[in-house]
Order: C-alpha cells, then sequence, then structure tokens
C-alpha cells in the first residue's frame, strides 16, 4: 500500500472563523425558545492562543504523569491512592454497564416531514479514483426529496483521475456539484471543508470520506435525532467494510463495536458523544458558533468534539444503522493512522484545558472526560515508569488494580458491543467471545501508540501533515 499524504500549512494564518466562537461566547445574543441556548461566559484564554504552546504543555503533562508515578512507589500512601482511582473508576464503569441508552427514533415517513430540511453532503477528496465513484452514487441516491439536499466533493487538487470521474458523474447527477481547490492550499482536509462551507445551502452538514458506504434511508434515520434543539451533531456508527481480510481489519471491527458501545453508554450518564469524521453531521448554526473546523489540528473530528460541548452542545450517536469504510490491512498503516488519532485526541485536550477545568462542559461532561482521559491517556503514559520502578524495588507495579480493571472493563465493553453491533450477521455467544479474545490482544497496540505519542510531542515539534489513508476499492 504506498504512502499518500495531504500536506498542511506548518503556519495558521485563519483564525478568524475560529476567533468567531470568541466573540459569540463574550457577547451572546438573546436565544430564542428555538436555538439552543449557547454559553455566556467569557472564553479565556482566546482560541488562537489555546493552540500555542503544545510542546511545552505537553512535557509539563508527562511530567507531572511520569514523577506522580514515582512518587507514588515511594509514599506509603500510594497503594492507597490506587485503589480509591480504581474504585471510582469501576463505580463509573459499573454505571455504565447499568445504564440503559435512550432508543433511538423511528424512521422518518414522508408525513412527518411536511418541511423537509435541506441538508449538504460533503465529501473532502484527494487521489480518490478508486472509490470516489461509488460514495457519489450512493449519496446521490438518497431517499430524500432530490431539491432539499446537495452532495458536494471537493477536490483538493488530485492528480490521478478523480477530476475526471467527478466529471462524468456530475453530467449524471444534478445535486453533485464540485470544488477543486488550487495547487499549495492549505489545510488539509479541514481547509477543504471551511472552504466549501460558505457555498453550502443546507441546515445540516453531513461529512463522509470517500470510501464509505451509506444505506439510501441515512438521512431519513438521522434526521430525527436533531428534534431536541441541544443536539449540535450526530455521529453514525462506523463499521468496518472489508472484515474478513486479515488480523488488523478484524481487529478494527472489535475497536469499532467497543467505541459504538462505549460512545452510547457514556451519552446515557449524560457524559460526551464523540465525532468520528466518517458518518458525522452537524447543525450549521453549531457549526458556525464553533468557527468552522479548526484548521489548527491533524484531527478535525475530534477537535470540533470539544469545541461543541465546550460551547454547550450536545452529540448524538446514531447506532441504528451504520456508515462502512475500509480498514487499514497493514501494521505500518495502522501504527500511521492511530498515531494521528492519538496526536489528534491528545492536542485537544492541550488546547482547552483551561476550559475544560473551568467545568464548562457541565459537571457530568467534565467527570465522564476526566475518566476517559485516565484510562485513555495518563495510564497508557504512567506505565513506563511504573514498569521501571516495580523493577528497581522489587515490587510489583503499583498500578496494577487500575490496569488489571481497565481491562476487564475494556474486554466486557467490546463483547457487549459485538454482541450489540454485529459487523455483518449476528454470531453465537461463543465466537463473540473469540472476537473479544483477538480484539483485546490487537487493543494492546494502543498502549504503545499513546505512551509514545504522549513522550513524542513533548519533544519534538509537530509538523502539521494530514496523511490519509489510502482506499483500494471494490478489488472484485
Amino acid at each position: 500500500m504506498p504512502a499518500n499524504s495531504w500536506p498542511e500549512s506548518d503556519s495558521y494564518n485563519e483564525l478568524d472563523a475560529l476567533g468567531s466562537l470568541l466573540s459569540e461566547l463574550s457577547d451572546p445574543e438573546e436565544p430564542d425558545d428555538n436555538t439552543h441556548q449557547s454559553g455566556v461566559e467569557t472564553l479565556a484564554p482566546t482560541l488562537p492562543s489555546c493552540y500555542q504552546g503544545r510542546r511545552r504543555k505537553a512535557a509539563v503533562f508527562l511530567t507531572i504523569v511520569w514523577s506522580g508515578t514515582i512518587a507514588l512507589h515511594l509514599v506509603s500512601w500510594g497503594s492507597w491512592f490506587v485503589l480509591g482511582l480504581t474504585t471510582m473508576f469501576g463505580i463509573h464503569a459499573l454505571r455504565m454497564l447499568l445504564a440503559r441508552s435512550r432508543g433511538e427514533p423511528e424512521l422518518t415517513a414522508d408525513d412527518t416531514l411536511m418541511d423537509y430540511p435541506y441538508i449538504s453532503l460533503l465529501v473532502a477528496a484527494k487521489n480518490e479514483e478508486a472509490v470516489i465513484g461509488n460514495i457519489v452514487k450512493a449519496l446521490c441516491s438518497q431517499d430524500y426529496p432530490i431539491d432539499r439536499y446537495e452532495v458536494w466533493i471537493i477536490d483538493d487538487n488530485s492528480s490521478d483521475q478523480t477530476p475526471v470521474v467527478l466529471e462524468r458523474l456530475a453530467q449524471e447527477y444534478d445535486q453533485l456539484k464540485v470544488l477543486r481547490r488550487h495547487i499549495g492550499a492549505s489545510g488539509g482536509k479541514s481547509g477543504a471543508l471551511n472552504q466549501v462551507l460558505p457555498l453550502t445551502q443546507g441546515e445540516f452538514l453531513a461529512v463522509f470520506d470517500a470510501d464509505a458506504q451509506v444505506s439510501s434511508d441515512l438521512l431519513r434515520r438521522v434526521l430525527p435525532l436533531f428534534q431536541r434543539t441541544a443536539v449540535g451533531a450526530v455521529q453514525v456508527r462506523k463499521v468496518i467494510a472489508n472484515a474478513p481480510e486479515n488480523f488488523w481489519t478484524q481487529g478494527q471491527v472489535a475497536e469499532m463495536a467497543l467505541d459504538s458501545y462505549v460512545q452510547q453508554q457514556r451519552i446515557a450518564l449524560g457524559g460526551i458523544g464523540e465525532l468520528r469524521g466518517n458518518g458525522q453531521f452537524v447543525r450549521r448554526t453549531a457549526l458556525e458558533h464553533c468557527g468552522g473546523w479548526n484548521e489548527e489540528t491533524i484531527t478535525d473530528d475530534l477537535d470540533l468534539t470539544f469545541r461543541l460541548h465546550l460551547a454547550q452542545w450536545d452529540i448524538e450517536v446514531l447506532t441504528g444503522t451504520a456508515v462502512e469504510e475500509e480498514g487499514v490491512t497493514r501494521m505500518s498503516a495502522l501504527w500511521h493512522q492511530r498515531n494521528r488519532w492519538a496526536e489528534g485526541g491528545y492536542q485537544r485536550y492541550l488546547d482547552y484545558w483551561r476550559l475544560i477545568a473551568s467545568n464548562r462542559m457541565g459537571t457530568r461532561k467534565t467527570f465522564d472526560l476526566f475518566i476517559f482521559l485516565l484510562i485513555q491517556y495518563i495510564l497508557p503514559t504512567a506505565q513506563v515508569p511504573d514498569l521501571v520502578m516495580a523493577i528497581a524495588r522489587n515490587r510489583p507495579p503499583v498500578l496494577s488494580p487500575f490496569t488489571g480493571l481497565a481491562m476487564a472493563m475494556s474486554m466486557v465493553w467490546m463483547f457487549i458491543g459485538l454482541k450489540r453491533f454485529p459487523n455483518r450477521i449476528p454470531e453465537s455467544r461463543f465466537l463473540v467471545l473469540l472476537q473479544t479474545m483477538r480484539g483485546t490482544i490487537y487493543m494492546f497496540h494502543w498502549l504503545v501508540v499513546m505512551a509514545s505519542t504522549t513522550a513524542r510531542i513533548s519533544v519534538r515539534q509537530k509538523r502539521l501533515k494530514w496523511v490519509k489513508t489510502v482506499h483500494q476499492g471494490d478489488k472484485k
């Protein structure tokens, strides 16, 4: 699989859009009964300054985690502190297991959509000749009034046959529109989406990857979730299209099932829902309130997740249907992709930590965020000094109770996720258990990715670059 990159500019010169979030929240208009009531506190620091000093902030974070872990080995109450954290996480994990997820509304019928909202479907594409035709045909064949939605393909100066394919398709589908970016256009995927945003008409905007496969009733399934005015975005459950190919794709099936279940349960407890890029729907007013897509991050979806919640919007997840996408098939490609995801997820904590600590999201969301910061970033990062101190002092790792419980709960969540959201055909509990064991082994790569990313970003300045996943399309 050849490497293929989508470079971004090292500098960030387009902060006006993101700055609008500051001005809106610091001097908000009086909301009416039909609009979401956004926050009224002044953002401090301003958003542009949030993105400065990431390496310094990461170094401070790494120092605190490492020195704190070492201290737990040296103080008499270190084990009790870990047991306290373990108990807190255990209670939260049990509440997640017992939480009843919200029932999803039924498919929207014609008689309930008297005034069909206009929807804009967006795909940012670069060198996607193998798959672009399939996603265009699927999006242009939605069971939705043809005059109430549009499909925008942003061709980011492709050098293959993508422009030729799009030109042919534009003659076939009236709702298809193509924007071709010029050489040197900055911002990567975020820049492409921001460039097309003023041209779109939709009250809701959806973002898909070029390899996405969607059902014809997708729009009718998503729209009912926006009936609650506090909902700023909806993420559609993702599944792996090429699941049977090898160990890596089968592992990603388990990973997606785990993510879908955890998202569903977090939302049920009043925690945060997260966007996953492919198959995300955003309310235009919410997106504009947040200043559009952030061109200063390498993961636009994860960054937008935090900015929506900080602006007091909710994110729902749709699990009744799914968006299929190609899973990466080689370890090297998986490593690069997961490192980008990990760094993008980590960046948002560094960027918005002051706003998160000020409880702008609300107590439930802030606590939920703290729990998953612990198990996703702090725990993997702390494993290195914990293991070194355990060897040096000839004693068990002090974090072993927390680590053991986190791994056990991950397996339980994965099993339930695989059972609740089968990738293709429901299987027996025994086969689901085997999938869970294989998925757990596969998920160990995240420990290395998280620990190495946390250390690397602390010492090396990252050049903003979005490395795209190469899509192969249907090989039959």
